[in-house]
């Protein structure tokens, strides 16, 4: 089954591999949004059900709460959960200083939310999504629908005064109708090619009114699992300033490829 996968797929699943070796029993575990967050749900799902792994997990949107409920991990809220041990998730980008853009998959509230909630944060990635400065991929800014064209205006006013290469802003949408969040919101996304200051972006973006929370996640992940096609496995540790190589074997397994959803 695994021959069947692509070499970006592979460097996915192996992240999510070893970032799951992260957990343990007993755990309370955010669980990310997106196509690599998706492998990490079924390798949890895996250890639950052939090694009796007994965790919660509380998602970062309903099509992770579905994935998690399919795999047999046992689901929770965060209310309910009060306080994570750890968060897992995936990312747009991440810089040297592992800050990110996260939200193309549109759950970028819930998951900031869920990982300033947790006493760590994992990112798993492959190495394509490493980039020197942020901003070359949009970024997501949540805004509540009323008013949001003015909401628009004032983001792009506020734009000029900054440090960016671009500062032309599109409501995100889903075939012909604005896209909405599990909030109900909406998205701008803010093609800005490069953001010279990342922490000042972030401040002013969610002082002007409407915007709900923006993509960037500063000093919020703690360590980076970054997977290779060839089964290699880079861990960096921002906090212990290390950096650890692994290797992974691929081992089939129907129960952890079929249907994945992506």
């Amino acid at each position: 089954m695994t021959g069947e996968l692509s070499p970006i797929d592979k460097a996915k699943f192996v992240a999510a591999k070893r970032a799951a070796e992260f957990v343990e029993d007993g755990m309370r575990v955010g669980l990310g949004t997106g196509s690599t967050a998706a492998w990490l749900v079924r390798c949890l799902g895996d250890m639950v059900e052939k090694d009796g792994l007994k965790i919660k997990g509380v998602p970062t949107s309903a099509r992770t709460a579905e994935l998690a409920r399919d795999v047999g991990i046992d689901v929770i809220s965060l209310d309910e959960a009060k306080w994570l041990d750890l968060t897992i998730d995936g990312a747009d980008e991440f810089d040297g200083e592992l800050n990110l853009i996260k939200g193309g998959g549109g759950a970028l509230l819930q998951e900031k939310i869920v990982a300033t909630a947790s006493d760590q944060m994992v990112v798993i990635a492959d190495l394509g999504k490493q980039v020197e400065r942020l901003g070359a991929f949009p970024l997501p800014v949540e805004i509540i629908p009323f008013g949001w064209q003015t909401t628009k205006t004032i983001i792009e006013e506020a734009l000029v005064s900054m440090d960016v290469l671009g500062r032309n802003t599109t409501l995100r949408m889903n075939g012909s109708v604005p896209y909405i969040t599990d909030e109900g919101n909406h998205i701008l996304d803010l093609h800005l090619g490069r953001i010279g200051n990342a922490r000042q972006m972030s401040f002013v973006l969610n002082q002007v009114p409407g915007v709900v929370e923006n993509g960037l996640f500063i000093d919020i992940c703690d360590q980076v699992v970054i997977g290779h096609g060839d089964g290699r496995v880079e861990i960096r540790d921002i906090n212990a300033g290390t950096v650890e190589v692994d290797r992974l074997d691929f081992v089939e397994d129907d129960n952890l490829f079929t249907d994945l959803m992506d």
